[in-house]
């Protein structure tokens, strides 16, 4: 039963995913984003984490993505010409990489469903998951990465005031 909504919501996710990469317009992109953010919840409800799942919709894709809006919309970035790769080389190194990595991808998926016993479910502590546990790691292991990333979203923010407002002098 789980199977038939993982699928569709994976496929969701996956469709969206693909939408913010070839999307033109940044907006659009970031729209896309929104929507593959509350699939990928989707999945973690599926998972029975409730409260990651929530995590996910109000600090993904409710603040963090209002947040990238914001910065899309104050630097009013507008649609280019059509520029196309006019190198070659360029276009031939990001073939060869890309393709490294799909079979470095492939290769991973090859050792995990064949390497690993999907017969026995992992054993979790009935603690696992649950918000103080959660607060506690982060806050005590993890104070310096959070603390990191809100000084990166504020220095984010404050770039994007400086570029907008040297636009409109």
């Amino acid at each position: 039963m789980e199977l038939l909504i993982f699928y569709p919501l994976a496929g969701f996710c996956v469709a969206l995913a693909l939408g913010v990469i070839f999307n033109k317009s940044p907006v659009g992109s970031a729209i896309s984003l929104i929507g593959m953010m509350l699939g990928l919840a989707g999945i973690f409800v599926l998972q029975q984490a409730h409260f990651i799942a929530i995590l996910q919709i109000i600090i993904y894709a409710g603040a963090i993505m209002v947040l990238f809006m914001f910065v899309i919309m104050l630097l009013n970035l507008k649609q280019g010409e059509n520029e196309g790769w006019a190198s070659r080389e360029k276009n031939l190194l990001l073939s060869v990489l890309t393709g490294f990595l799909a079979i470095g991808i492939l290769y991973k998926i090859w050792q995990v469903l064949f390497s690993v016993d999907m017969d026995t479910p992992a054993s979790l502590p009935d603690s696992f998951g649950t918000v103080a546990v959660i607060g506690e790691t982060l806050f005590t292991d993890f104070v310096l990465p959070f603390e990191v990333a809100s000084i990166l979203l504020l220095t984010a923010m404050v770039g994007a005031v400086v570029l907008a407002k040297t636009k409109l002098d």
